[in-house]
């Protein structure tokens, strides 16, 4: 979920009035009708109509629609529309933190791990490069779609031209794949330097493990948006991610 989504949600429920309902319907084992959420909180139907639409343009109510127990048939009137918790998750963190992200990747490879007696350094590594391939793979093909050779060079130096043109659009394009995940990439004159850990705290506690993961899957991204044209490498420095992004050139 983008952080600008979450960022909407929680100012959705930072009303009062807007959170007293929210918690009373998510208290309910069964979905709630307006006037019966408005009587809970002592609120008129009209405002709590007005709340309720809120939370749900927000994403953190959904909606279905059904006649009052006990009303059926011929004159039974409109199904009224019902509320309830929806099916998601809202955390918002400033610089953001992917700590969902590491959990799945430490899970699937302890699993993987177990299951084939590979070392367990072994399998995050494998299996964080294949995620960061994954994260990758969309971007890669909105670069092959843009890509588009200089006009206008040639001899010897349009292989100069075009390796520049390569890295900075390999660079554009890795950075998108990395701010969608809370790098806060940064342009260098040698590549990204990342000034936001997703993984902050684990690296702090368990600095080669995780330092070595993040490594690896950001090397799976820069191989599939960049395929020989990046390469991530480890580069600890205070104030920023230990991984950078570079030119695969020596």
């Amino acid at each position: 979920m983008p952080l600008d989504d979450d960022v909407t949600a929680v100012g959705a429920i930072a009303d009062d009035a807007r959170h007293e309902l929210y918690r009373y319907v998510v208290a309910q084992p069964q979905p709630v009708g307006r006037e019966e959420a408005a009587a809970a909180v002592e609120m008129p139907v009209h405002r709590a109509r007005f709340h309720l639409e809120k939370l749900e343009q927000a994403g953190l109510l959904e909606t279905d629609y059904a006649r009052p127990a006990g009303r059926g048939g011929p004159g039974a009137g409109r199904p009224a529309k019902r509320y309830r918790r929806a099916d998601r998750t809202v955390a918002v963190s400033l610089p953001p933190r992917e700590y969902d992200l590491a959990g799945s990747l430490l899970a699937t490879a302890i699993d993987a791990a177990a299951e084939t007696c590979e070392p367990v350094t072994d399998a995050v590594a494998r299996v964080a490069t294949a995620r960061g391939r994954a994260l990758g793979t969309e971007s890669a093909a909105r670069r092959e779609r843009g890509a588009a050779a200089p006009a206008g060079v040639s001899g010897s130096g349009a292989a100069t031209a075009d390796r520049r043109v390569d890295d900075d659009d390999a660079l554009h394009a890795a950075a998108e794949v990395l701010a969608e995940h809370g790098y806060e990439p940064r342009r260098t004159e040698r590549g990204i330097e990342l000034t936001n850990c997703p993984f902050h705290e684990l690296s702090r506690a368990h600095t080669t493990l995780v330092c070595g993961m993040n490594r690896a899957l950001l090397d799976g991204v820069t191989e599939t948006v960049a395929p020989g044209t990046l390469r991530a490498r480890l580069d600890p420095a205070p104030g920023r991610c230990c991984v950078v992004i570079e030119s695969a050139d020596p």
